[in-house]
């Protein structure tokens, strides 16, 4: 079952965050939100959007990290959790591969002895 996304318009998201419209278009000229277009044009924050844009207003507002700093700490962020994500997969792999196999019943195990050839015992 899909689940549909919610959006809200600029002016709804400028209001919510005591922020001007200018500044979240200014964070999109810098690359720092992307927001989704209606067909219309017209800017559309999902869920995403807006917890990126609380990030950006904690680092600006709370932390006073200029703009430049706040792009190159989201960018590290985002190579933390893809590399997160690929140490997860890389586990995920690691534990099917060292998953216990079927076993053989021993009266069935050949067996190597010291230098000599397999046998049965």
């Amino acid at each position: 079952m899909a689940r549909s996304r919610k959006f809200v318009m600029i002016s709804s998201v400028a209001e919510r965050f005591d922020i001007h419209p200018q500044t979240l278009r200014l964070y999109e000229r810098e690359g720092l939100l992307n927001p989704t277009r209606s067909e219309g044009n017209t800017r559309l924050y999902d869920d995403e959007t807006l917890a990126r844009l609380e990030t950006i207003l904690t680092l600006t507002r709370d932390m006073g990290v200029n703009l430049a700093g706040v792009e190159v700490i989201l960018r590290l962020r985002e190579q933390i959790e893809a590399l997160a994500e690929r140490v997860e997969n890389l586990e995920d792999q690691l534990r099917e591969r060292s998953a216990p196999t079927t076993r053989v019943r021993r009266n069935f195990a050949l067996v190597r002895l010291k230098g000599g050839p397999l046998v049965k015992p």
